[in-house]
C-alpha cells in the first residue's frame, strides 16, 4: 500500500515538472524579439529532426477594428528554410566526398545565409567579435589554473578557420616545451582539449571530421542509432553505403531515414559556420509589429514573420512512432530505444510549436489592447495624446498575467505610419489630479519641455512659474512634481539655463 502511494506521487512530480518546463518555454519565447526567435528556431530544428519547416499556408494573424484574420506575410520563409537545409545537407555530403583527397578544402556551411544580403542589410552596422575572441571569452569563464588557460588560450590559435584541431597533440607539447617553457604530457594536452571541446559551437576542437560529428551528436540529445553509425560505421558513411549500414545494424527503412534526417543536420565545419565574426552588436531594428493606419480610420496591424518558418512535426517521424506503436510486442530492445527516442522528438518538436502559437497570440493580444488604448496617437501620431497606461491596463484587457505583458513590451518594436516606436513607447504612468482628473506624464512632460524651450533665456523660468503656466494649460501639478519632471527630461534648473 505504501509502495503504491509513492509511486504515485512521483507521477505526479513528473507531471508538475513537464507542466513548469513547458511554461518556462513559452514565456522564453514571448520575451524574445522577432531577430532572436528565428535563431531560437533554428537551433531548435537543427537540434530536434522531428521539427522541420511547414508548407501550410498559414499566415500570420492581422488585426483589424473587427478583430479579423488575415494575410500578414508572405511564402518566402518555407523556401528560405527549406535552402538551409539543402545547404547544410551539401556541406555535409561534399565534406564526407572529399574525405582521403583533401582535408583542406571542406566546404562551409553558411546557415543559408545570402551573403550579400547579410553585407547590405546587417554586417555594415555594429561591434564585431572575432571567432577566436569568441572562444577566449568561454574559456575565461572557466575556472582553470594560469597555466591550464595559456594552455587552453595557445590550443585555440592553433584551430584551423574551419574550428578543427589538425595539429597533433605531441607536436603541440613540443612547441610549449620548447618556446614557452611549459612541459605537458600528451595525457595531460588530452584532458585540456577535452575541455576546449565542450565550448560552442559543438564540433570546435575535433582532430578529425569523424569527431566533429560524434562529438555533436553527444553535444545535442544524444541518439545512439546515429552515434554507432559514425562510430562503427564511418566508412561506408563516408561512401553513403546506406544499404550496407542498414542492413548490418538491422535497422528498417522508416527508421534509417530518420536517423539520417539527424546527421545531415551535422555540420562539417563548426568554426566556420560562426562566419569571420560574431556577436554582432546590431542598432537597426527589426520590427515585431507592424500598424497600418488606413484614411478612413481604421487601425490594422500584423506580426513580421521575419525568417521564421512556419513549423510542423515531421511526417517520417510521426509515421515511425505510429508504426512502432502498432507493434510493441514484436518490438527488439534496440526498436523499444529507438520507440523512446522518436517519442521524445516528437513529443519536444509539439512542444515547440505549442510554444510559438502561444507566443503569437499572446503578442496579438497585446497589441490589439494597446492599439484600443492608445487608438487616438495610431490615428493622429501625435504624442500628446498617448493616454496614461500601465502594464496593469493591458493585463486586465487581455486576461495576461502581469508579468506576460511584462515579457511582451521587453525589446520589441512597432512600425508605424508615424514611425517605429519600442513598446515600452506607449506605456507611461498617469498623474491625478485634485479632482480625479488623471493625466497622461508623458503629455505634462511635452508641455513642460515646450514651456523651456520657448522661455526667455535671460530670464529662464522657475519651477514655481512652471507650475503656475502648466495649471493655465490644464495641468495643475505641483512645484515639486514639476522638478522631478524637468529632471527626468534631463533639464537643468533655471540659474543654469541662462
Amino acid at each position: 500500500m505504501a509502495q503504491s502511494q509513492i509511486q504515485e506521487q512521483r507521477q505526479e512530480q513528473r507531471l508538475q515538472q513537464s507542466i513548469s518546463q513547458q511554461q518556462l518555454l513559452r514565456a522564453q519565447l514571448v520575451e524574445l524579439p522577432i531577430q532572436q526567435l528565428a535563431e531560437r528556431v533554428e537551433t531548435e530544428m537543427h537540434d530536434n529532426p522531428a521539427l522541420e519547416p511547414s508548407s501550410d499556408e498559414d499566415d500570420f494573424p492581422l488585426y483589424d477594428d473587427g478583430g479579423s484574420v488575415g494575410s500578414g506575410d508572405d511564402a518566402a520563409d518555407d523556401y528560405d528554410s527549406q535552402r538551409e537545409e539543402e545547404d547544410r545537407r551539401d556541406a555535409l555530403d561534399a565534406a564526407l566526398e572529399s574525405i582521403g583527397r583533401d582535408d583542406e578544402e571542406l566546404p562551409v556551411y553558411q546557415g543559408g545565409m545570402n551573403v550579400a544580403d547579410t553585407d547590405e542589410r546587417e554586417m555594415q552596422l555594429g561591434d564585431t567579435q572575432s571567432f577566436y575572441d569568441s572562444l577566449l571569452e568561454q574559456v575565461g569563464e572557466m575556472e582553470l589554473t594560469e597555466q591550464d588557460r595559456y594552455v587552453m588560450e595557445y590550443l585555440i590559435r592553433s584551430l584551423d578557420d574551419d574550428g578543427l584541431l589538425r595539429t597533433p597533440l605531441d607536436s603541440i607539447c613540443e612547441e610549449l616545451a620548447i618556446y614557452h617553457n611549459i612541459d605537458l604530457t600528451t595525457n595531460q594536452m588530452e584532458v585540456l582539449l577535452h575541455k576546449l571541446q565542450q565550448l560552442d559551437p559543438p564540433g570546435i576542437g575535433a582532430r578529425s571530421l569523424q569527431e566533429c560529428l560524434l562529438l555533436q551528436i553527444d553535444r545535442r540529445s544524444p541518439n545512439p542509432l546515429a552515434h554507432e553509425i559514425i562510430a562503427d560505421h564511418f566508412d561506408e558513411f563516408t561512401k553513403k553505403h546506406w544499404d550496407k549500414i542498414q542492413q548490418s545494424m538491422g535497422l528498417d527503412d522508416a527508421t534509417m531515414e530518420a536517423v539520417l534526417r539527424e546527421l545531415r543536420h551535422l555540420n562539417p565545419k563548426p568554426g566556420a559556420s560562426m562566419g569571420e565574426v560574431l556577436g554582432r552588436s546590431m542598432h537597426h531594428i527589426v520590427p515585431d509589429f507592424i500598424v497600418d493606419t488606413h484614411d478612413d480610420g481604421t487601425v490594422t496591424f500584423s506580426l513580421n514573420g521575419g525568417d521564421v518558418p512556419r513549423l510542423q512535426v515531421s511526417q517520417s517521424f510521426a509515421d515511425l512512432m505510429r508504426e512502432y506503436q502498432n507493434n510493441r510486442e514484436g518490438l527488439s530492445r534496440q526498436m523499444k530505444e529507438a520507440l523512446l527516442y522518436t517519442k521524445q522528438k516528437v513529443d519536444a518538436a509539439q512542444n515547440f510549436i505549442d510554444a510559438i502559437l502561444t507566443r503569437r497570440r499572446t503578442l496579438t493580444l497585446t497589441m490589439k489592447a494597446i492599439i484600443n488604448i492608445q487608438r487616438q496617437f495610431f490615428e493622429e501620431g501625435d504624442e500628446s495624446l498617448l493616454r496614461p497606461m500601465i502594464l496593469k491596463d493591458v493585463a486586465e484587457r487581455t486576461g495576461l498575467d502581469l508579468s506576460t505583458i511584462s515579457r511582451v513590451s521587453n525589446s520589441k518594436y512597432v512600425q508605424t505610419r508615424w514611425g517605429t516606436f519600442p513598446l515600452k513607447f506607449f506605456f507611461s504612468d498617469g498623474y491625478v489630479t485634485e479632482s480625479g482628473e488623471e493625466l497622461s506624464t508623458r503629455k505634462i512632460k511635452a508641455v513642460l519641455k515646450e514651456l523651456i524651450d520657448n522661455e526667455d533665456k535671460h530670464k529662464p523660468l522657475s519651477d514655481e512659474a512652471l507650475s503656475a503656466m502648466l495649471a493655465e494649460k490644464g495641468f495643475p501639478i505641483a512645484r515639486r512634481t514639476v522638478a522631478k519632471y524637468r529632471e527626468q527630461l534631463g533639464l537643468p534648473v533655471a540659474r543654469l539655463r541662462k
